[in-house]
């Protein structure tokens, strides 16, 4: 009588997490996210020999977190304004909202003032546009873009980012007009003060401006067809600005004390090119989730190059039926656990060169740097005197 062989367990897969492991990792998100206790479990519940974690969830302590992660608002390429993109978020059982705007973060003061009201959290961040270019030709390359996540303070050495980001929006004004004259030799004319009109006063014009204002003319449908027909990275109307190189936007995304990760990995022609060099500039993480769930072939790169797997909706308020609403793209909470695990000595690293330089130079100046995206008092929401505030 034959014996079974025992099966030997792949080495390539992941051990799975127990709800030991997600109860635990609840806990940390939420003395994060909701700074405030939960209720002690009631009587019932103890007697009913749930088990303490168990018990937490059933007197409401194991409501769901709910991270979003990317996000615009009218300060670039959104349709609403911060106060209203984050109203919105609250409606939608946000949690924790990244305003993540391209290559700006003027919104943000606005975005915290208002979660402050609606009480929930902001993660300051902001997308910023970049090239892909293997040999560092100037003007040369595939656009890419990386998400930046900061902590409650912001970047430290703000300065560096601010004039990075400026020299970009800068770039903006120049590449739409490019763009303007590319579709005009294509007998679609379009008048630069309609654009910056929708773009809105002091915001950079970006090409879902241009989308507009070809679907306001009767040109195109709809904004889709727009980037199909003229303005896609392969449209006839495309032009690129004064981005800079992938690699030196990583870097200075670490150097500011921020987290980097690359965002819609599925609009690259080579993926796997952009994402290995971009990890050897120190890369933490990429998008791999979306409202359609993980897409194919992305998680793999991201465990391929040891990079933390993220999503978000990349919500712009265009009021469209396929538009994926804020707060839609819902990630594990264990993700998020090792999200935060990865942020927070970083953005404490980041509160302490903020503190450090105010201390150095007790200015008035340095005190609206330091005070720039919202109060500093008990910033992360714990007790003051305890050391985890600082982040």
């Amino acid at each position: 009588m034959g014996t079974k062989k025992k099966t030997k367990p792949s080495r390539g897969r992941k051990k799975p997490r127990t709800s030991a492991d997600q109860a635990l990792a609840l806990d940390y998100v939420r003395a994060w996210a909701h700074p405030t206790p939960p209720p002690e479990p009631s009587a019932d519940a103890v007697d009913g020999f749930l088990p303490p974690h168990a018990a937490r969830m059933a007197c409401g302590g194991g409501a769901n977190v709910l991270f979003e992660l990317h996000s615009h608002s009218n300060h670039s390429d959104g349709f609403l304004s911060p106060s209203a993109l984050v109203e919105r978020a609250h409606r939608n059982g946000v949690t924790v909202l990244a305003l993540t705007d391209h290559d700006t973060m003027a919104g943000i003061p606005e975005a915290m003032s208002a979660a402050h009201k609606c009480g929930i959290r902001i993660i300051p961040g902001v997308e910023i546009s970049a090239l892909h270019s293997p040999r560092e030709i100037p003007g040369a390359g595939e656009p890419v873009h990386i998400l930046a996540y900061y902590g409650m303070c912001g970047p430290s050495r703000f300065d560096e980012l601010d004039n990075m980001l400026l020299n970009i929006r800068e770039g903006r004004y120049l590449r739409a007009k490019n763009m303007l004259a590319k579709l005009n030799s294509l007998k679609v004319p379009i008048k630069w003060e309609h654009v910056t009109k929708i773009a809105g006063e002091g915001v950079a014009p970006g090409r879902l401006h241009i989308a507009r204002a070809l679907v306001e003319a009767g040109y195109v449908d709809n904004v889709r067809q727009a980037f199909n027909k003229y303005l896609g990275n392969d449209g006839p109307a495309y032009a690129t600005g004064s981005e800079p190189f992938t690699e030196t936007v990583v870097q200075m995304i670490s150097r500011t004390g921020g987290i980097s990760a690359l965002a819609h990995p599925w609009s690259l022609k080579n993926p796997d090119a952009v994402i290995r060099s971009l990890k050897g500039a120190g890369l933490h993480a990429m998008e791999v989730y979306r409202s359609d769930g993980k897409v194919d072939g992305f998680s793999q790169l991201a465990e391929k190059y040891g990079l933390l797997k993220l999503g978000g909706s990349d919500f712009h308020g265009k009021g469209t039926k396929d538009e994926t609403d804020v707060g839609e793209v819902k990630l594990a909470i264990t993700t998020l656990c090792s999200f935060l695990e990865m942020a927070r000595p970083i953005w404490c690293s980041a509160m302490k060169d903020i503190l450090l330089k105010f201390a150095e130079e007790p200015s008035a100046a340095n005190l609206g740097k330091t005070l720039k995206f919202g109060q500093l008092s008990n910033p992360d929401g714990f007790a003051p005197i305890d050391s985890d505030i600082l982040e």
